[in-house]
């Protein structure tokens, strides 16, 4: 009997835990008249950015990227890109489960 409520207890645990993660994706557009060589983001509670999400890619004026964020518990995330130029574009608190990131030179940091 104790095995048995002990396996309720630990597959109900897991089960909350894989209910809390969640996966969410962003579509960026770069309208920007430059190409874009890296993108960032990071939870919006986070201190630091993350690995550059390109990668070896790049994203060419007037293409859009989509970025895939898997095993989140929040939705709000910090997006910073860097372009050719090394000029930055930082959007700050994005709900990527409501809101898409069109990159313009009105961005500019």
């Amino acid at each position: 009997m104790r095995i048995r409520t002990l396996l309720i207890a630990l597959v109900a645990l897991c089960a909350s835990s894989l209910a809390m993660a969640a996966d969410y994706y962003v579509d960026v557009t770069n309208r920007t008249g430059y190409t874009i060589y890296y993108m960032y983001v990071s939870p919006g509670n986070s201190k630091s950015w993350e690995e550059d999400v390109l990668g070896d890619d790049v994203l060419m004026n007037g293409d859009t990227q989509r970025v895939t964020l898997t095993g989140y518990t929040n939705p709000i995330f910090d997006i910073r890109l860097v372009d050719e130029d090394e000029d930055s574009y930082t959007f700050w608190n994005v709900d990527v489960s409501t809101q898409d990131i069109i990159v313009t030179l009105d961005h500019l940091d």
